[in-house]
């Protein structure tokens, strides 16, 4: 009888080591396979490093592009620049972004002042919100002209 007990606690201590491999091995699986979901959701929402730099100053057009009253949309860095000429022959820069829900604004001859499409903003030729949603003025770029050619770089 004394060998029977002994057998019995030997097989229950291997069944017990053999649930506690398995138990480890389904954590271990369970564990990877979130791993596996919780990942590319993470990837998904956090935003990629910005891996492009910010431009200091571009080459942006040239003067004889230009008429007076007359704009011209330029690539600033990933954003979007306009440049106008003024009915004074004034050259001016700034962020096409409108700064209410950041569409592209586009320059009025008519009413000779910079609009935005989405929601009717408006801004005066200084850049600033004169009517409309937009809660700040557009960003102004610094213009430098040289032999003929427009250089924007920011303020």
């Amino acid at each position: 009888m004394v060998k029977k007990n002994i057998n019995t606690e030997r097989f229950s201590q291997v069944k017990n080591s053999r649930r506690k491999f398995l138990n480890y091995l389904i954590n271990f699986t369970s564990l990877g396979f979130l791993g596996m979901i919780v990942y590319p959701v993470i990837k998904y929402l956090v935003p990629p490093k910005n891996s492009e730099p910010n431009p200091i100053s571009i080459l942006a057009g040239e003067v004889n592009e230009l008429e007076n009253n007359s704009w011209k949309i330029f690539r600033f860095g990933r954003k979007p620049g306009i440049l106008i000429k003024t009915p004074n022959g004034e050259i001016k820069a700034f962020s096409a972004i409108c700064s209410h829900l950041e569409c592209t604004v586009q320059y009025r001859s008519d009413f000779q002042h910079i609009w935005c499409a989405c929601h009717n903003g408006h801004y005066d030729l200084n850049g600033k919100n004169i009517s409309g949603p937009p809660p700040r003025p557009l960003e102004n770029y610094k213009v430098n002209i040289k032999e003929d050619k427009i250089y924007v770089s920011s303020a």
